[in-house]
């Protein structure tokens, strides 16, 4: 996908390509895709960059381009856990979609990463002005929603087995 940034064509500004040409938003109607033109830009994030942090108000999610991003918990900034990997052609955040708008995790970049930042809070409005335009990108965040639990269910069971495993046999 890092070849896409900024080569899309020669009539498509490099933003509206590398917006349509990422998977989130793969054949989303083009009155959809200005509305989320119109809200972006290019983001870059050093290697370590803190992207946002747990508890802090939630208003803006990013399209990964390039790069990888942690998803962290807890309050121990020297080593906290690891709950999710996001790499390129994923999407990072949706607490700016739900109430209370604040940050469930911290995002900190695992490598230097290229992104695409949206305002959370003026899409938000844009989603109760437009229903369609909201539904549709409800039904996306909602898809990532039921990814990431999946993957966290496999994650659980596999962590069960291990420890079972590894219990004392009595």
């Amino acid at each position: 996908m890092s070849a896409i940034i900024g080569s899309k064509s020669e009539t498509t500004p490099p933003l509206a390509g590398a917006i349509a040409a990422h998977r989130f938003v793969a054949d989303m109607k083009p009155e959809h895709l200005k509305k989320l033109v119109e809200v972006a830009m290019f983001k870059q994030f050093e290697r370590d960059e803190l992207i946002f942090k747990e508890g802090d108000p939630a208003n803006r999610f990013y399209l990964v381009c390039q790069g990888k991003i942690a998803l962290e918990s807890g309050h121990n900034p020297n080593a906290p856990p690891l709950i999710h990997l996001i790499g390129e052609g994923e999407v990072l955040g949706w607490s700016w979609l739900f109430p209370p708008y604040n940050w469930h995790f911290s995002a900190r970049a695992v490598e230097p990463t290229a992104a695409i930042f949206f305002y959370g809070t003026r899409l938000r409005e844009e989603c109760e002005d437009d229903p369609a335009f909201g539904f549709e990108l409800m039904k996306r965040v909602a898809a990532i929603v039921i990814q990431r639990l999946q993957t966290t269910r496999v994650q659980l069971l596999q962590w069960q087995q291990e420890s079972r495993q590894k219990a004392p046999l009595m």
